[in-house]
């Protein structure tokens, strides 16, 4: 991983293999697509995202306060409009721990001095049991049933087969407030992040079944890729 990334934050957290689409229209962030699409090879264009723990994504000032464990994106689509303005999708690719925030020597964009936040080595499997990676699939999929009553489903394409991608797209699909979403996402393990994110699956299809006429926390239908 490159020590020095390009920062875009959001008041929202993502994920790794999680697809994200932006609306790109403050000149900073102009300016940092640009630079990325100047990047020969489309496999290079990264850029990192850390969630926003006070303040605003846009401004004179900018953020007041940043989680400090953030993920590293690929740009993978970028439109440029009349205006100057950008429609661009980026997929999360690995985290990484946040040093430091600085300005671009020439002012252009924020850069951030990283370090790789891998996951931990529960070997083959990701230290997952079998029995709950079946939980896993069991409650996401009746959530999904629940929710198709009340909203569009959060969801498309399949589950991933590997543990730890799939504790990622479980995170990245359930109606979680951000300081939960930060929370999974600062979580090394695996196995205890997918099962935390059956503990608070269970607890939204709870609520669900005693008010049913209630939606569900809102979900943003979600895409999910390995990169």
């Amino acid at each position: 991983m490159d020590p020095t990334l390009p920062m875009f934050p959001l008041n929202t957290v993502t994920f790794p293999g999680l697809t994200v689409p932006l609306n790109v229209f403050e000149d900073r962030y102009r300016a940092l697509v640009r630079h990325l699409l100047e990047i020969e090879d489309p496999a290079e264009r990264m850029f990192g995202t850390v969630a926003i723990r006070e303040g605003y994504e846009v401004g004179d000032h900018g953020a007041q306060s940043l989680f400090r464990v953030g993920v590293r994106l690929r740009l993978t689509e970028a439109t440029e409009r009349p205006d100057g303005t950008f429609g661009i999708v980026a997929v999360g690719v690995d985290r990484f721990d946040l040093e430091r925030l600085a300005p671009h020597p020439e002012g252009k964009f924020p850069l951030g001095a990283v370090l790789a936040r891998p996951e931990l080595d529960g070997g083959p499997d990701g230290g997952v049991g079998e029995e709950l990676l079946q939980q896993a699939r069991s409650t996401f999929t009746a959530y999904r049933v629940a929710l198709a009553e009340l909203q569009a489903d959060p969801w498309e394409g399949r589950l991933p087969q590997d543990p730890s991608w799939l504790s990622w797209a479980l995170a990245a699909g359930a109606p979680l407030p951000l300081p939960d979403r930060q929370e999974l996402l600062e979580t090394d393990d695996p196995a205890q992040r997918l099962g935390h994110v059956v503990d608070l699956l269970r607890e939204e299809l709870r609520a669900m079944n005693v008010i049913p006429s209630l939606p569900a926390t809102e979900v943003a239908r979600t895409r999910w890729s390995p990169n």
